[in-house]
């Protein structure tokens, strides 16, 4: 081992000016120092953690991650007030979410150093956690073989693996495998993702079912007022450039037909307004801002979500919630967000991203996948048209959050077990 670890070093030394070159190209060169491990202290020098402190680790890649353990950390906090909560990220992205979201629930936010003998092994040493937990399929073959060194238990929680990702981990099974060694356990989203890990190399032991964190949820309460009174609203959210005019069409053929239905449109990415305004006038819909604090009315059909961070609670008054990256190649977006306030979602065919959770909607009749254009169509007419069909679909959004929460006490239950042994 200690040959390969110099032999790590020295492709890690090599391989550095390059990745290195790559961030600051980009403007991502960021968090340089504490991904060589030099973690631990506050900016007066003084350090945060100590040997005599309890410590968990949790650590969230990006902004997806970090999202999705939101609750998970306030219920550990709560469950282990004795221990101090260290939260890592990867990314630059990551870490601004980590920083604003989890600011008064972790003791340190910080970054996960480098893959490799050095970095990890200063992070290790400056942490010394009693428990590292790794969020989603993070694998990091020289952090897990350092952790089992130093009997720290190491636990994969929310653990999935796509289909597109399989075939790779399959090929590489006998590198899988021996990393797998290194782990305490691993928490999969459903019985497909823990039979895939055992397929390629984990113990069948150390795997179980934990259930989605994402469905630990609960609705938030908004006052929102865009003069949706009266109407009812068609919400498109996170919508990608295929996808705007598909919307549209779709809209401005429904409109002929439910005199009362509104358009809420939200691109995922605000240098697609212009675009949309221009499809907008070209199929004649009357339309306004909401960074200008415009209304619907009689004769506004469709508000551009044009601002950031309110996708979330716009959610909360729609009727019929369309989620983008699912006409394309994006691979979808979280359903969740608008199932949770009771609102029917549906989707184009590319949902590779939330796979199980689309899983468990359309089957649930909750959710719906469309595969073209006209099928989109005639299931949001048929939604609009029936309302038993309708209030249906709202109570199945309910009973899915209803049957499939306890992810969180899961994780729980299983880092109490595993702490106080």
């Amino acid at each position: 081992m200690i040959i390969l670890e110099i032999l790590m070093t020295i492709l890690f030394l090599l391989f550095l000016p390059f990745y290195y070159l790559e961030r600051v190209i980009h403007k991502k060169s960021y968090g340089w120092k504490e991904k060589f491990g030099g973690v631990g202290v506050n900016s007066d020098g003084e350090k945060i953690v100590t040997e005599k402190d309890k410590v968990i680790h949790i650590h969230c890649c990006s902004v997806g991650e970090a999202l999705a353990i939101e609750n998970l950390l306030k219920s550990i906090k709560k469950n282990f007030s004795n221990c101090k909560l260290v939260v890592t990220t990867f990314t630059y992205a990551g870490q601004q979410i980590a920083q604003k979201k989890f600011e008064n629930v972790a003791d340190y936010i910080t970054y996960f150093p480098f893959d490799n003998p050095i970095p990890v092994k200063r992070f290790l040493d400056k942490i010394h956690p009693d428990i590292s937990i790794i969020a989603e399929t993070e694998i990091w073959p020289y952090f897990a073989y350092s952790c089992k060194k130093k009997n720290i238990p190491l636990i994969m929680i929310n653990a999935r693996i796509s289909d597109l990702s399989f075939k790779s981990y399959k090929r590489m099974k006998f590198f899988f495998k021996n990393v797998f060694k290194n782990y305490t356990a691993v928490y999969a989203q459903s019985n497909e993702d823990k039979e895939k890990f055992i397929s390629v190399g984990l113990e069948q032991q150390k795997a179980e079912v934990m259930g989605n964190l994402k469905f630990d949820i609960e609705p938030s309460d908004e006052s929102i007022d865009i003069g949706q009174e009266g109407y009812r609203i068609f919400l498109a959210g996170s919508t990608h450039k295929p996808e705007n005019e598909i919307i549209i069409q779709t809209y401005k053929k429904l409109q002929s037909e439910f005199k009362d239905l509104k358009l809420l449109i939200a691109p995922r990415h605000l240098e697609r307004v212009d675009e949309i305004k221009s499809l907008l006038k070209k199929y004649e819909l009357s339309f306004g801002l909401r960074s200008e604090d415009d209304k619907f009315s009689d004769t506004k059909d469709v508000i551009i979500l044009n601002t950031l961070g309110e996708l979330k609670k716009m959610y909360s008054i729609c009727d019929i919630a369309f989620i983008g990256g699912s006409f394309n190649n994006t691979g979808g977006h979280n359903p969740l967000e608008a199932a949770i306030f009771e609102k029917p979602v549906v989707s184009g065919p590319a949902v590779f991203n939330f796979k199980d959770i689309y899983d468990v909607l359309c089957k649930s009749g909750a959710g719906r996948i469309v595969k073209n254009q006209d099928e989109f169509y005639s299931y949001l007419k048929t939604l609009l048209g029936d309302s038993e069909n309708y209030n249906e679909t709202k109570n199945a959004c309910k009973k899915v959050f209803t049957s499939n929460r306890g992810a969180i006490d899961f994780v729980v239950k299983k880092v109490s077990k595993i702490l106080y042994v």
